[in-house]
């Protein structure tokens, strides 16, 4: 298949999964940042996070988040350990309008056979992280296939499954497929495939 082709399919395919977003009145921007804080973990639901991954500058993403706030789509928390910053959490009315377009997309997902499944996501990690390359956007991944990612998802007396090394962390199970500013690609094959195993049960 030639290469422009796989490129527009994947462009309508992101166009036509978030169309139904836009129609409770929001804005591509503001679709785009809900989108990103239902995927980021709890490191990454900052502001400087959400206007790194878009690669926009903070007074831009600062804006695009206080409407969210006031539409009560977001809201915010501050730091029990730095009391200047907060996270960013979504509500339930943003997680009804987010999920229409995202369990088509599972749906659509799920109906792949097993093993292309697989290889499709592999095929489209390796397609963001060239353009996020390309464009000087940070390489936020997972940290299922993350170089930090401490653990052999066993459990011991008075430790976790997993820990995140860079912010010496506890990671849930839950967390291990969620977006993080911090990750760095390169975590082996054979820990990868565990840590996605476990997180699927």
């Amino acid at each position: 298949m030639h290469s422009r082709v796989i490129a527009d399919l994947v462009l309508r395919l992101g166009y036509i999964a978030s169309g139904d977003g836009l129609t409770e009145r929001l804005t591509p921007a503001q679709w785009s940042a809900l989108s990103y804080f239902g995927r980021a973990n709890r490191f990454s639901r900052t502001p400087s996070a959400f206007a790194e991954f878009h690669g926009t500058t903070r007074g831009t993403a600062s804006q695009t988040i206080k409407s969210l706030v006031a539409q009560g789509y977001l809201k915010q928390t501050r730091s029990e350990a730095d009391r200047r910053s907060i996270r960013l959490d979504l509500t339930d009315n943003a997680r009804v309008i987010l999920s229409i377009p995202f369990e088509a997309l599972v749906r659509a997902a799920d109906a792949l056979p097993p093993g292309v499944r697989g290889h499709f996501a592999n095929v489209l990690q390796r397609m963001l992280g060239q353009v996020a390359r390309e464009r000087g956007k940070p390489p936020f991944g997972t940290c299922a296939s993350c170089e930090h990612l401490e653990g052999d998802g066993c459990c011991r007396e008075g430790q976790t499954p997993y820990r995140c090394g860079f912010v010496s962390e506890p990671l849930l199970v839950a967390e291990l497929d969620e977006l993080c500013i911090h990750f760095v690609p390169g975590k082996p094959t054979a820990m990868k495939d565990a840590v996605t195993g476990a997180a699927a049960r």
